[in-house]
């Protein structure tokens, strides 16, 4: 599923090589941590989450035919004040 994740955000974003998922086991759910360039959120998101609902969509439906249960976060990493 992260290769899927990898696949569909680097082909939206416009700084690909800064894009970085990684798996974080929470309660017997996998939740994929998206870490990306901040100029690209907005991108991910899409107008009103429809891009991110898309695909989180998609993560769900594959998950499901392999018996698991994933779910995607966006990771804002805020600057230390």
């Amino acid at each position: 599923m992260q290769a899927f994740l990898e696949y569909v955000v680097k082909g939206l974003v416009q700084h690909p090589e800064e894009v970085a998922i990684t798996p974080v086991e929470r309660g017997g759910m996998t939740v994929y941590e998206m870490r990306m360039n901040s100029s690209d959120v907005g991108r991910i998101i899409g107008k009103q989450g429809v891009t991110i609902n898309a695909i989180r969509s998609l993560l769900m439906a594959g998950s499901a035919r392999k018996n698991l249960r994933c779910a995607v976060e966006i990771v804002e990493d805020q600057p230390a004040v």
